[in-house]
């Protein structure tokens, strides 16, 4: 007995997922993969995926799902394409997200480190943490099937890619990229570290915040005033405008625009109502004094003459001039609490500022050089100190902390505060800001002249989510302003999906770039490779492990080191036991001291390279190189990668670094093809976060629909770079249309191959006993195999994943598998029968194929249930087969066109008996089909029987015109299309449409348009300026669709009647033999009550349904209610009962 074809109870992705993978895991078919691709094969070329490492700060998301998936589909697709794809996993195990959760974890702080724990302690913790969640990562992965060679990967914290880093960063330097400065940079105090600009602009980081901003009165020292306003009566005020009251202690220049007009107002304050003198920009003087509070008066002797009225004050313009008059004008200091250290006498003086504008304001920006990159800037440009002072260990700080508070020898209760109330892990809500207690102060200084609270965006740290401050730090940069224009010239040579995120959001950024920012202040991380003199006048960056060595023997020898940390590493020896030896972390490299030119200690510098640049270095790092595999890269073998894919959020971060890297190091770009995946959002389109509690958890949906019904929903739902509003209810009706229409079919085929024994053993014989409908399906699957190639090819899976979804659904199930059921069971194992069996296998298998790069399960499973059985493949794996190649001999567009025409007729013919009341299953008569092409015509006539099968007439006519149809038409001009093409001539035209005769309509009808002259201008009229209807015809139904009409005979002879409560009978007892769980071949016995009208009718169609049913005889029997089950066909009651009939 041949080898039947396996059969299951129901569809079980969860199951099926877990048989495949294990059956993947015991026979490596993973590793198969590449070995079965062999590279020295001329044929055979690689393709290369760069893992995005994902940071191990905590168990993976949904939307890390989403990226994977599309990661692996492409992997998987150009595997079964014939390559061999190169994809290592690699871990971020560095930084500041797992710095975070392990303090929070332990409840400490970032100041705890060095004092309550030692940074090797921290250290240790770390490092066990981020293995502890590589393990859930690793899980995590094999679960949702996304294959990467997790035996070798690349990890961040390993001594080898660190030293492959450091070499970067000597490289670097070498070329003189690399740089030290003191600047304002983002800074998180509730992170203890800086930021780089990319990090700064990740999404979400600027937040909407309100904020307290007063206009401020700087009291002018008016011997250094424009001699033409020194001896006005009165203190001048220069006003200020700030949302950052906390800096107005570090204050130290007032910037103005040197070809503004500024006015010097006479005007009464609205605090204390005495006169003063302010000068403020022209431009803004209505938004300052605002018409409802003030008012304004022509002259002097009116302004000293008005009485005061508490809700609105007067104000005379006094003087004009420009801005550069103001220059080197000098001011009192607004809070004189403390003095800039150094050169003091050059501070508070006004000065010009070319970013200055009359927009917003007063038109005179506040300068605090310590607190803003323009402050800094511009304050340097004019030699203005910033207001820096000594602290204990006699150093220049900033009057803020690196904790966000101020100094705590700040006078009036202020020492010791936090300048924002989120850095106060003790806040309370009613706790009053830092901002909101200066303003007070000043406003009982008199200081102040007026207040309003002011909404705008302020950025926030990306991984603490609390407000940044610019601050002064003492940081490495890379000089990517150098570089701009070579990068904007490189990402152009970059297929972007979407190709707007590439050209618009990326090109944008880079156009805007800032000098990278590589510093940070942590403790587990890659420490920066450089040493100096403590004067800073002699540095070293070391760029091997072997080189370090070199350099701490010298250091041995001037006595600043005892002995290599190290003793059991061998230098120069690659193999991984070696390096286990050795650990390249803070806590060890801060101990090593070496020695300058001149015989002076040098110690490293303290801080951490930005873990961005981590990740961005895998691409050689990966592979430590240059030290090992140099040919990997230098010989492009697997540089650039041919593909990466992550959230759009990368597009700052990972995208932008690997970019950097690559520009600098070989000119080169990093990606040939990229993906930026959207936002995972909730059903109602808000972001998905753990915070607002919205999140979903992946380990959850895999356990509850399998990691299949998951990838296809992602897939199939939205296009990759698209936001996918995520909805649970949808994964379930995924899985029933396409899964379960997939199942259902397979399980229709294997009922009847298992019955008829088909196991494919005969040759090939669907092309010589094909009916239309297999050339149909065969030109359709052919055709769906080029463009499912074409959307993977062109990354867009979703548009793959829905051809074969409308493929499956609507030609494959609801059209040929339904339209040869009869087919399958009715005759004999003819080489018509096997023709179907053939095709429909081929049909099965092809879907399987194709879908794999999405749903490499459920594929594998479908695969290997056809194919253990027909043995037509040798592959052990679908994802070792070969992507399927289309046979354009097969394809054949009347065909499919043809019977795309043929369901048109069927849905129309099916909304003419909806419309009428009267049901599919009853019979009719004729139907007309009016076609006015003579080609189309003598095609439909070929696959009549398709059309009476489906419609259910007897008889079906195709007339050429609508005269032979016996139709009458009208025709109605369509005044919305006529109006805006003819204008005044509509009306015109109007009338001789209503005219056309029968002729004439048909006219328009078949050519689409109509051609006439009007008053000697020629008139194209088309088939959208007019509305055409038909005449209702007694006992037929008439429907027009464009180039379309069918008429539908709607009488009901007694014939039909009964022939359709015939086959309602026959659908009843097949339904019921269902639910009774017979198998297809088991006969039965039927027992039917019923009036005695209908015996006589049921006696007559006997042996019809009997034959229909599979049953061995028919009783009429009256006693039967209490065990029968009921069916109503209209007014008529019947009762069926059913018996299996044993050993027949």
């Amino acid at each position: 007995m041949s080898k039947i074809f396996r059969e299951y109870k129901n569809l079980d992705l969860k199951k099926i997922a877990a048989e495949i993978y294990q059956f993947w895991k015991k026979n490596n078919i993973f590793q198969k993969s590449f070995q079965s691709r062999n590279i020295s094969e001329k044929k055979v070329s690689t393709y290369i995926l760069y893992e995005g490492p994902p940071s191990l700060n905590g168990s993976p998301g949904l939307h890390h799902m989403v990226a994977r998936t599309i990661k692996d589909i492409f992997c998987r697709y150009h595997t079964i394409k014939g390559k061999k794809v190169i994809r290592k996993a690699g871990w971020d195990t560095h930084g500041l997200p797992i710095e975070l959760n392990v303090e929070k974890k332990m409840g400490i702080t970032k100041n705890d480190v060095g004092k309550n724990i030692s940074i090797e302690e921290y250290n240790r913790i770390c490092k066990s943490f981020v293995n502890e969640s590589m393990k859930e990562w690793i899980k995590f992965t094999n679960k949702i099937g996304y294959w990467l060679d997790m035996r070798n990967p690349f990890i961040t914290y390993n001594p080898k890619y660190i030293e492959s880093v450091w070499w970067l960063i000597k490289t670097f330097y070498r070329k003189k990229i690399l740089y030290k400065d003191y600047t304002i940079q983002p800074y998180s105090p509730a992170a203890g570290t800086g930021l780089s600009h990319h990090e700064l602009n990740m999404p979400g980081t600027y937040k909407e915040v309100k904020q307290i901003a007063p206009t401020l009165k700087f009291k002018a020292k008016k011997e250094t005033l424009p001699k033409e306003i020194r001896n006005f009566l009165g203190d001048i005020y220069f006003l200020s405008w700030t949302t950052t009251p906390w800096t107005l202690p570090s204050n130290t220049a007032l910037a103005i625009g040197s070809n503004i007009d500024y006015l010097l107002v006479k005007i009464y304050n609205p605090y204390t109502f005495l006169k003063e003198n302010i000068i403020l920009a022209e431009r803004l003087i209505h938004k300052v004094l605002s018409p409802k509070k003030f008012y304004h008066v022509s002259n002097n002797s009116e302004f000293n003459h008005i009485k005061i009225k508490k809700n609105r004050f007067p104000y005379f313009i006094e003087y004009q001039f420009k801005g550069n008059e103001l220059i080197q004008s000098r001011y009192e200091q607004l809070l004189p609490w403390f003095k800039p250290h150094q050169e003091e006498e050059k501070a508070f003086r006004v000065i010009e500022g070319d970013y200055v504008n009359a927009i917003e304001g007063t038109g005179i920006v506040h300068v605090a050089p310590t607190f803003g990159i323009e402050d800094l800037k511009i304050a340097r440009e004019h030699n203005i100190p910033s207001l820096l002072v000594l602290n204990q260990e006699k150093k220049l700080v900033p009057l803020v902390d690196m904790q966000g508070r101020f100094l705590k020898n700040f006078p009036h209760g202020f020492g010791g505060k936090y300048v924002k109330k989120d850095f106060d892990s003790k806040k309370n809500k009613k706790q009053v800001s830092v901002d909101q207690e200066i303003v007070s102060f000043l406003e009982k200084e008199k200081k102040v002249f007026q207040v309003e609270m002011y909404a705008h965006f302020y950025p926030h740290c990306w991984r603490t989510e609390k407000p940044i401050l610019y601050y002064p730090l003492d940081s490495w940069f890379i000089n990517t302003t150098q570089i701009k224009n070579k990068m904007i010239l490189l990402n152009k040579r970059v297929n972007w999906y979407p190709k707007f995120i590439g050209k618009k959001r990326f090109e944008s950024w880079l156009e805007n770039v800032k000098n990278w920012n590589l510093s940070r202040s942590r403790y587990w991380g890659t420490p920066l490779p450089i040493w100096r003199t403590k004067d800073g006048k002699e540095e070293i960056v070391i760029g091997s492990i072997q080189e370090l060595f070199i350099e701490i023997q010298k250091s041995i020898e001037h006595g600043f080191m005892q002995n290599i940390p190290w003793k059991n590493f061998t230098p120069g020896d690659m193999k991984d036991e070696n390096y286990e030896k050795i650990d390249l972390h803070k806590h060890f490299l801060d101990k090593v001291i070496l020695v300058s030119s001149q015989g002076e200690p040098m110690n490293r510098e303290p801080d951490l390279i930005d873990v961005w640049f981590d990740s961005g270095a895998m691409p050689y790092a990966q592979f430590h190189y240059p030290f090992e595999n140099k040919n990997f890269i230098d010989k492009n073998f697997f540089f650039p990668a041919d593909f990466i894919a992550e959230g759009i959020d990368q597009t700052r971060g990972w995208f932008f670094t690997l970019h950097v890297i690559s520009s600098i190091l070989f000119n080169s770009k990093a990606y040939k093809n990229v993906i930026s995946t959207g936002l995972v959002l909730d059903e109602k389109g808000h972001k998905m976060s753990k915070s607002k509690g919205n999140a979903i958890n992946p380990f959850n949906l895999i356990e509850d629909y399998g990691p299949d019904a998951i990838r296809w929903y992602i897939v199939f739902n939205s296009e990759p770079w698209d936001n996918l509003k995520f909805n649970i209810k949808e994964i379930h009706t995924g899985v029933n249309k396409f899964f379960g229409t997939l199942y259902n079919i397979y399980s229709f085929f294997v009922l009847y191959a298992n019955i008829d024994g088909f196991s494919y053993k005969e040759e090939d014989c669907y092309s010589e006993h094909n009916t239309e409908l297999d050339f149909w399906i065969l030109s359709e699957l052919n055709t769906m195999i080029k463009i499912v190639d074409e959307h993977y090819s062109n990354y867009n899976p979703t548009k793959a994943a829905r051809f074969i979804f409308s493929f499956v659904l609507d030609k494959l199930s609801n059209w040929y598998v339904r339209l040869c059921r009869r087919r399958f069971w009715k005759e004999k194992y003819t080489k018509s029968k096997i023709s179907a069996y053939q095709i429909l296998y081929k049909c099965l298998i092809t879907v399987a194929k194709l879908i794999s790069p999405i749903t490499p399960f459920f594929s594998e499973r479908l695969y290997m249930d056809l194919n253990s059985v027909t043995k037509k493949e040798n592959f052990e794996s679908i994802h070792l087969a070969d992507f399927p190649v289309y046979n354009s001999n097969f394809i054949n567009k009347e065909f499919e066109e043809r019977m795309e025409l043929v369901q048109k007729i069927t849905a129309m013919a099916f909304s003419v008996r909806k419309k009428n009341g009267i049901k599919i299953r009853q019979p009719l008569q004729k139907l007309l089909v009016l076609v006015h092409d003579p080609k189309i015509r003598f095609g439909l006539q070929k696959i009549s029987e398709i059309l009476k099968q489906e419609i259910n007439v007897k008889e079906i006519e195709y007339p050429d015109s609508s005269k032979s149809l016996e139709l009458k038409k009208r025709i109605q001009p369509n005044y919305r299309s006529l109006g805006p093409r003819f204008g005044n001539k509509t009306q015109k035209i109007s009338e001789i449409i209503k005219r056309f005769t029968q002729e004439e309509i048909q006219e328009i009808e078949i050519k689409k348009k109509y051609v006439f002259f009007l008053q000697g201008e020629k008139v194209v009229l088309f088939l959208k300026d007019v509305k055409i209807t038909t005449e209702i015809i007694k006992n037929w139904s008439i429907l027009f669709d464009n180039e379309l009409t069918i008429a539908l005979d709607l009488r009901v002879t007694n014939f039909l009647w009964e022939e359709g409560f015939i086959r309602g009978l026959v659908r009843d007892i097949q339904k019921l033999r269902k639910k009774c769980n017979y198998k297809v071949v088991e006969k039965i016995l039927i027992y039917i009550n019923v009036i005695q009208k209908i015996k006589s009718l049921i006696q007559k169609h006997k042996d019809y349904i009997c034959q229909e049913t599979l049953a061995v005889d028919l009783l009429l029997e009256e006693d039967i209610e209490k065990k029968g089950i009921m069916v109503n066909f209209e007014e008529y009651s019947i009762y069926i009962l059913i018996r299996k009939v044993e050993n027949i």
